[in-house]
C-alpha cells in the first residue's frame, strides 16, 4: 500500500507541476479498480471469456504495483472504463500504458483502444467500433510491430511505417501522441521510436499528389543507363572459335568392336576458348536521363480535412485480446493532453523499476531452469524406476 500511496502523491505532484495539463483518465489498479472498470460477457456463453487477475506479476521492481493479468490459456478477455467525454480538436491527444508478456509469447496482442460514443461495456468484444487501437503485437518470426490503427468513417487504417516492439518478459511502456498539427509520435519507454504525419503515414484521405495520368514519356526519351561501346571492335577470328572441341583425352574402350560398334569416335566436349556470341562491351550513356517518372498533378479526389486528427466523442478505454498462453500485463493506463506529464509518469514508474525487475526476472529465469532441470531429473528417475519394475 506504501508504494501505491506513493504514485498517488506523484499523479498529485505532477499536476501542480503542470497545472494545465488535463488527465482525463489515469489507472494504476490500486484499490477499488474494480468498480472503474467493466468485465464483458462477451464469449461467455460459449465458455471462451477469460478471467482477470489482480497481480504485480511474478517479478516486479514493487510488489504493490499492480495491475491486472490475462490468466487462462485459448481464451478471449475483454475489459473497458469509462471516462468523461473528450474531444482533442485543438489539443494534444496522449494514449499511454506499460505491458509485459510473462508468458513468452509466442502470438498475441499487448495493445488497447479507445472507444468513443456510447457502448453497452457488458456486450463490448472483438466488433465492437473503436478509434485507436495501439499496442504491441507478437505472432511468430514475421510479427512484432506496434498496431498504431485510426478509425475513419467505419474505416480502420493502419499505420503504413514499421515500428517493431519490445519482445522479452519485461514491462514497457508505450506512448501514442497525436498533435493538432496533425503529425504523431510514437514512444517505447520514453524513446521515440517512429514520427511522421497523419497525412503521408496513413491513408486516411486520398494522396494530395498523383501521376499525371494524361503524361506519356517523350519519343526522344532516352532512358538507357548503358550503350555497347561503339569503339569496341570484334577480334579477328572471333566467330572461327568452335562451341565444341575434340576430347583429346578421351581413349577408346578396350572393348570397342568397330565392325560391331562402328568407327570409335572421341567425344565433344565444350570449348573453354569459346565465350559464346560476340557482343561490344558496354559503356556509360552520356545520354542517360533516367528512368522517366510522369509527374506529379493534384489529386482531384483529394480534399483536405483540417480535423484528420480529431476524436470528438473519446469516452472509453479498453483492451480486447485473444490470447493462446496467458500472462499478459497491464498497468499505468493514461489519457491525458499533455505529452510531458505522461514522460514523467514513465519515469516515476518504469523508469524507477526497471532495473529491479530486470534482477528479479533474471533470477526467476535461472530458479526456472533448475526446475525444469530437477523436473527433468523426476522424469529420468521414474523411467528407470519403470524400468527397474519390469524386470
Amino acid at each position: 500500500m506504501a508504494g501505491r500511496s506513493l504514485l498517488c502523491l506523484l499523479s498529485f505532484l505532477l499536476l501542480i507541476q503542470n497545472p494545465l495539463a488535463k488527465v482525463l483518465f489515469e489507472e494504476r489498479f490500486d484499490d477499488g479498480w474494480e468498480k472503474r472498470w467493466v468485465v464483458s460477457d462477451w464469449k461467455k456463453d460459449e465458455n471462451m471469456s477469460g478471467q482477470w487477475i489482480h497481480t504485480s506479476g511474478k517479478w516486479t521492481g514493487d510488489p504493490n504495483d499492480k495491475g491486472i493479468q490475462t490468466s487462462e490459456d485459448y481464451r478471449f478477455f475483454a475489459i473497458s472504463a469509462e471516462f468523461p467525454v473528450f474531444s482533442n480538436k485543438d489539443k494534444t491527444l496522449v494514449f499511454q500504458f506499460s505491458v509485459k508478456h510473462e508468458q513468452k509469447l509466442d502470438c498475441g496482442g499487448g495493445y488497447m483502444k479507445l472507444l468513443s460514443d456510447d457502448v453497452d461495456q457488458k456486450k463490448f468484444g472483438g466488433e465492437t467500433p473503436y478509434s485507436i487501437m495501439f499496442g504491441p503485437d507478437i505472432c511468430g518470426y514475421s510479427t512484432k510491430k506496434v498496431h498504431a490503427i485510426l478509425s475513419r468513417n467505419g474505416t480502420n487504417h493502419l499505420i503504413k511505417k514499421e515500428v517493431p516492439c519490445e519482445t522479452d518478459q519485461l514491462t514497457h511502456a508505450y506512448t501514442f501522441i497525436i498533435r493538432p498539427d496533425a503529425t504523431y509520435s510514437i514512444l517505447i519507454d520514453n524513446n521515440e521510436k517512429q514520427t511522421g504525419s497523419l497525412y503521408s503515414d496513413w491513408d486516411i484521405l486520398p494522396p494530395k499528389k498523383i501521376k499525371d495520368p494524361e503524361a506519356k514519356k517523350p519519343e526522344d526519351w532516352d532512358d538507357k543507363e548503358y550503350i555497347p561501346d561503339p569503339e569496341d571492335k570484334k577480334p579477328e577470328g572471333y566467330d572461327d572459335i568452335p562451341k565444341e572441341i575434340v576430347d583429346s583425352e578421351a581413349q577408346k574402350p578396350e572393348d570397342w568392336d568397330d565392325e560391331e560398334d562402328g568407327e570409335w569416335k572421341a567425344p565433344m566436349i565444350p570449348n573453354p576458348e569459346y565465350k559464346g556470341p560476340w557482343k561490344p562491351k558496354k559503356i556509360k550513356n552520356p545520354n542517360y536521363q533516367g528512368k522517366w517518372k510522369a509527374p506529379m498533378i493534384d489529386n482531384p479526389d483529394f480534399k483536405d480535412d483540417p480535423e484528420i486528427y480529431v476524436y470528438p466523442n473519446l469516452k472509453y478505454v479498453a483492451i480486447e485480446l485473444w490470447q493462446v498462453k496467458s500472462g499478459t500485463l497491464f498497468d499505468n493506463v493514461l489519457v491525458c493532453d499533455d505529452p510531458e506529464y505522461a514522460k514523467k509518469l514513465v519515469e516515476e514508474t518504469w523508469g524507477k523499476q526497471k532495473d529491479e525487475a530486470k534482477a528479479a526476472e533474471a533470477e526467476g529465469s535461472d530458479d526456472e531452469k533448475e526446475d525444469d532441470a530437477d523436473a527433468d531429473a523426476d522424469a529420468d528417475d521414474e523411467e528407470e524406476e519403470a524400468k527397474h519394475d519390469e524386470l
